[in-house]
């Protein structure tokens, strides 16, 4: 996966929007002003690229006990995120595209029941 298929698969989400709330580097994607994916672009473009992903804490640790490309987010709560290893990964594209969804999901089921059902 490389930064325009992350990019682009994020943004094809229903009300998505991309910022950069933090400096030029960090790429944040957010559903309805609330925040699902992130990640650095430097990091990105040296090989060493992640993204971190919201994820219900049970999954979270699940993911960490069977994949050493999934660690606790790096920067944000550790029960709640998880860094997701891009390059170099034991991870099927597949799965990474799953995660993705998952941590949309859990955004979308913490908004407001009104704004839910607009999407």
């Amino acid at each position: 996966m490389n930064i325009e298929d992350y990019r682009n698969y994020c943004m094809q989400k229903k009300e998505v929007t991309e910022h950069f709330p933090f400096d030029d580097d960090v790429l944040v994607f957010k559903v309805c002003h609330k925040m699902f994916a992130l990640a650095s672009l430097s990091k990105w473009e040296k090989g060493e690229g992640f993204i971190n992903l919201k994820c219900n804490p049970d999954y979270a640790e699940e993911l960490r006990a069977e994949y050493d490309s999934v660690t606790p987010g790096y920067h944000m709560h550790k029960k709640l995120w998880n860094s997701i290893k891009i390059h170099d990964t034991d991870l099927s594209t597949q799965l990474i595209l799953q995660l993705i969804d998952h941590s949309y999901d859990e955004v979308v089921k913490g908004l407001p029941k009104k704004v839910r059902d607009s999407l």
